[in-house]
């Protein structure tokens, strides 16, 4: 049995485990960022605070990936109306930087509570 540990994980027979609340956390003040809709070249489409953005890459904090909806046809009416039935959007990751983005679009209210509403797709 081959054990190696340091401060939050521990490896155990190849496997890594990470001790139980040292998992990054979703930011508790999002106070002044706006929530938006992104589509990149590569990663596919997120929602989530903007952070940061330059001309080659944006990063999100508390945002999902975006891989199926209902309720608007394409990502600007997502953005304005929200999305009803049913979604398939992952869970909130606490950061994420994605590079090659083609689109940002500033998400409305309704639309921010409509996508958080989503049920997490497993």
């Amino acid at each position: 049995m081959n054990i190696e540990t340091n401060t939050n994980t521990i490896e155990l027979n190849g496997k890594k485990y990470i001790e139980a609340g040292s998992a990054p956390t979703l930011a508790s003040n999002t106070d002044g960022l706006v929530y938006v809709v992104i589509r990149s070249r590569d990663a596919g489409c997120h929602a989530g605070y903007l952070k940061k953005d330059n001309e080659t890459s944006v990063e999100l904090i508390n945002s999902r990936r975006l891989w199926n909806w209902n309720g608007a046809k394409t990502l600007s009416e997502l953005a304005l109306n929200g999305v009803s039935g049913k979604c398939k959007f992952g869970t909130e990751l606490p950061y994420i930087k994605i590079v090659n983005h083609c689109e940002i679009i500033h998400a409305t209210v309704t639309a921010e509570d409509s996508i958080k509403g989503v049920e997490i797709w497993k």
